[in-house]
């Protein structure tokens, strides 16, 4: 997922994409990009971006070196004001590919040591239940910018609460989900404001089943609460570090780590 306008960090992100921004000798997507090429079960890769952006991303697929299929997508959206949200740009993915394949979706800023092979191995024991990257990111008051989880024994998610107060714990969502194609169709339904009578309803015009200000069809933290209460999902929590670049303090601690 890449077609985020990134507003906390301009101006660096005022004319250029967040996640080909720079980190040491290569921009961001490119240590995602990496930890998803090197997994066997995975047959194509694919870059949702926006209008905006796509040149950007066009010129980088030319020099980034994969060995498997890489796919642009471009959600036709060219502003803040009219972009589709998170949850909309995976079902806006899902119906443009004909995804029916399970599918992982990772943010386009997301910065992670572990790799996804445990992750992935972990989701396939879980057969046909949506998993979640978590990370234990030890503070409740830095706890409270993320989706905060709690798993039970055996690792379901029991609780989700997108950016709260007051946090029960210290384990957050990474913006990293698998999710098994038997369950793809979840996304259209909670997208639908006709279908789903639970989502709460907003005078705000509709576009293309996506509210636009409406941070319901934004925050997929939203998505991971009302799926779970309709499926089991599951947290994988991973190791090392972890970075969710999301203004300049992070971006810049970030490349500190990165270059050192």
């Amino acid at each position: 997922m890449a077609a985020g306008y990134a507003t906390r960090l301009y101006p660096l992100t005022k004319d250029y994409p967040k996640p080909l921004l720079k980190l040491g000798t290569k921009p961001i997507i490119d240590y995602i990009i990496e930890k998803l090429d090197i997994i066997d079960e995975i047959d194509e890769i694919i870059v949702v971006t926006n209008s905006r952006f796509f040149s950007h991303f066009k010129n980088w697929s030319k020099k980034v070196k994969l060995s498997k299929k890489l796919s642009l997508l471009d959600d036709l959206t060219k502003s803040l004001s009219d972009r589709r949200g998170a949850i909309g740009d995976m079902d806006f993915a899902i119906k443009n590919k004909r995804i029916n394949e399970d599918l992982i979706v990772v943010g386009g800023d997301n910065l992670f040591d572990d790799n996804l092979k445990d992750f992935l191995f972990f989701a396939k024991e879980k057969t046909g239940k949506p998993v979640i990257g978590a990370y234990n990111i030890r503070n409740k008051i830095h706890a409270k910018k993320y989706g905060v989880l709690k798993l039970d024994k055996k690792n379901r998610v029991i609780d989700f609460q997108e950016k709260p107060r007051a946090p029960k714990s210290t384990l957050v969502a990474m913006c990293l989900y698998y999710f098994p194609k038997e369950r793809l169709t979840l996304i259209k339904e909670y997208l639908n404001p006709v279908r789903n009578t639970k989502l709460p309803r907003s005078k705000n015009k509709i576009s293309n089943g996506v509210n636009k200000k409406n941070k319901q069809y934004d925050a997929t933290g939203l998505y991971i609460d009302w799926l779970r209460k309709r499926c089991p999902v599951y947290g994988f929590v991973f190791n090392g570090r972890w970075y969710d670049i999301g203004d300049h303090k992070f971006y810049n601690e970030a490349k500190k780590a990165f270059i050192n």
